[in-house]
């Protein structure tokens, strides 16, 4: 039977149930190319806009799944488990870089499929594009064998791992259609089951700088990614973490990857970005059983990023995908640098007490540092970073960041909205943990 894709939009415009049929044959050709970037645009505002059943998000995901071919890991007999975690993304979430390694460290292989910059938030596979030779697009024998070498491997979908859901993935970040929880849940899970692993975390951010911004809606995309993902065999815990202020100090591509490396290198850093990586390693960790309790499992993620371990890890990574072999120690003179640095000065003495983290990433994508349009270049050099943290108490002309445009016109425009996200009082907000809430199986 022949399905015309108008009368599949329509009928989802319109709020109807989508048939298994109908949503296959969407897939279909948004992978083979039969339709266009209106078609597909049109299909996914009509989901934003009227959701999807619990049914036709895991036929979604099933379908944009077997849209392209799905890596087998057992011919490789690898001594560990393939585990990988996906964020729903944020400003200054570089977890991934810090992640990956932390995990191989701990006898785990970590095959991470990632994307690009979407909306307001950084990707980041557009932070590994600004290290020098890195290759984010290897064919999958590569992959593999990067994977077995260094444990990890950070890389793009290839052109045949879930090929409808890299296009559709670009169209949503044009066209206002991201913040859709099975739009979302169908393109999370996709890669993930098409890379072939044996458990996954989900890191589900929540608050003004995340695509959740309050908490009802981070627990319901996280529970449909564990119901969805459990329901496909696929192990998943989620862990809701806050992202009410950027993550990190650095927001940026070339920023947030040498904040990487200093945490990887040392051991420490910011706070708040160590907490939620143990706290995802962990996870991971367990539900891969490679620890007995949680206490074991993060004394055990500990170990590995404070030894240099982690940091080898990935060392190998960059090195094996073509990135330079010395990257680790000469990643300040590596990394690319904006012409401009400029300190973004507070206007009143005060304390810190929120932050529109939306608006910083958004600025940031002004500054050159993601996209507008999908065939946008991006600037590896431009962010921000030294970003105060809410609570910190500033005197008047102290800088709340310092800003890396690429010119100084781009300096004036960015301290402009830099001023105005950070909202100085007399008081500021309430202590509140990082990791807000553990969602698991048995809780869907």
């Amino acid at each position: 039977m022949t399905f015309l894709p108008q009368e599949i939009i329509r009928r989802k415009r319109d709020s109807a149930r989508l048939s298994a049929e109908e949503i296959e044959a969407f897939v279909a050709g948004i992978a083979e190319g039969s339709l266009s970037e209106g078609q597909i645009a049109a299909f996914a505002m009509a989901v934003f806009l009227n959701g999807m059943t619990p049914e036709e998000t895991v036929t979604l995901t099933r379908a944009m799944t077997a849209s392209g071919r799905r890596i087998d890991w057992r011919e490789a007999n690898l001594p560990g488990p393939m585990l990988d975690k996906h964020s729903t993304g944020g400003v200054g979430d570089k977890v991934s870089l810090v992640l990956a390694p932390v995990l191989a460290a701990c006898g785990a292989f970590v095959p991470m499929i990632s994307g690009r910059g979407l909306g307001h938030t950084g990707g980041t596979l557009d932070k590994l594009d600004s290290i020098p030779g890195y290759d984010t697009a290897p064919d999958i024998a590569r992959f593999q064998q990067v994977v077995a070498e260094a444990g990890c491997a950070i890389i793009g979908q290839t052109a045949d791992l879930a090929p409808a859901d890299k296009r559709l993935y670009a169209v949503r970040d044009v066209t206002a259609t991201v913040e859709s929880i099975p739009l979302i849940t169908a393109s999370i899970l996709s890669k993930k089951l098409a890379a072939g692993l044996d458990a996954l975390v989900m890191d589900v951010k929540a608050g003004n700088g995340a695509f959740a911004a309050t908490p009802e809606m981070a627990r319901d995309l996280s529970e449909s990614i564990v119901s969805v993902a459990t329901g496909a065999g696929l192990p998943t815990t989620a862990l809701i973490t806050d992202m009410n202020q950027p993550l990190g100090r650095s927001a940026g591509n070339a920023l947030e990857v040498w904040e990487s490396v200093e945490l990887l290198t040392s051991g420490q850093g910011d706070p708040r970005l160590r907490e939620v990586t143990l706290a995802l390693a962990a996870e991971m960790l367990l539900l891969g059983k490679l620890a007995d309790d949680g206490e074991s499992a993060r004394t055990k993620a500990e170990d590995a990023l404070a030894s240099g371990r982690a940091a080898e890890r990935f060392g190998t990574m960059v090195a094996a995908l073509g990135g330079p072999a010395d990257f680790l120690a000469r990643a300040g003179e590596i990394l690319p640098r904006a012409p401009v640095r400029r300190a973004v000065q507070a206007k009143v003495a005060g304390v810190v007490g929120a932050v529109d983290t939306r608006a910083v990433g958004l600025a940031v994508i002004e500054l050159g540092g993601g996209r507008r349009r999908v065939e946008d270049a991006v600037d590896p050099a431009v962010g921000i970073d030294e970003i105060v943290p809410l609570g910190q108490t500033v005197s008047a002309a102290d800088p709340l960041a310092v800003g890396h445009p690429a010119d100084e016109a781009g300096a004036e425009a960015a301290a402009g909205v830099f001023q105005k996200a950070f909202q100085i009082g007399e008081t500021g907000p309430e202590p509140s943990p990082v990791v807000h809430q553990r969602i698991t199986a048995e809780d869907v």
